[in-house]
């Protein structure tokens, strides 16, 4: 994509965009903050190691940036793997974790991400950096014209069951699609898809 080429109502977008993140953003920690203090008791209890996950991940125009999540692994699964190149991910997610996962709720940390500015609330999930394929893709193409998010097109697509050639695609798409009414569908499609577990590996 042409980030020049853009029509100007879609530039005009991206200030609301930030806008709206740090408004949401802050009042989802607000409202989320009892639960996570409840999660965090739980996951501290439960298994050793710390209870957030701090991953580097690749940010807008490029920039590496530390993403948060609840720690879901034990402490010796390898660090810089996405869980879908794991051979073995059961192995190495506990059950507190598991919950986490099949709910989502491990991702409430990156609300902190969305106020810092490092991601937004809906957009292409953020990589690491192992992830060559993806990241070239995305390069070609201005995906990272724009801010990680939370959640995004490719996730209620399908999000663990596609390839990466296919995230890619609904990447580039979300980006030459955006507009403050996709971002709308998305974040209601994936509560559905957050509540019914599916394409949850």
């Amino acid at each position: 994509m042409d980030w020049q080429k853009s029509p100007v109502a879609q530039r005009r977008y991206l200030p609301l965009k930030r806008l709206l993140d740090v408004i949401f953003s802050a009042l989802l920690l607000i409202l989320f903050l009892l639960p996570m203090l409840g999660i965090g008791i739980c996951i501290a209890i439960s298994s050793r190691g710390g209870i957030l996950f701090r991953q580097t991940r690749i940010g807008r125009d490029g920039r590496p940036f530390t993403c948060y999540k609840f720690r879901t692994m034990v402490r010796h699964a390898p660090p810089n793997l996405p869980t879908a190149a794991f051979a073995d991910a059961a192995h190495y997610i506990t059950p507190v974790g598991r919950i986490l996962r099949r709910t989502s709720l491990d991702e409430l940390p990156q609300l902190w991400n969305v106020l810092r500015g490092d991601m937004s609330l809906v957009g292409p999930r953020p990589l690491i950096g192992e992830e060559r394929t993806m990241h070239r893709l995305r390069s070609e193409h201005g995906v990272y014209r724009v801010r990680p998010g939370m959640t995004g097109l490719a996730q209620i697509m399908g999000r663990d069951h596609l390839e990466d050639r296919e995230k890619a695609a609904y990447d580039i798409c979300y980006v030459k699609d955006l507009c403050l009414r996709e971002d709308m569908k998305i974040v209601f499609r994936t509560l559905g898809r957050v509540l019914s577990g599916e394409n949850i590996k």
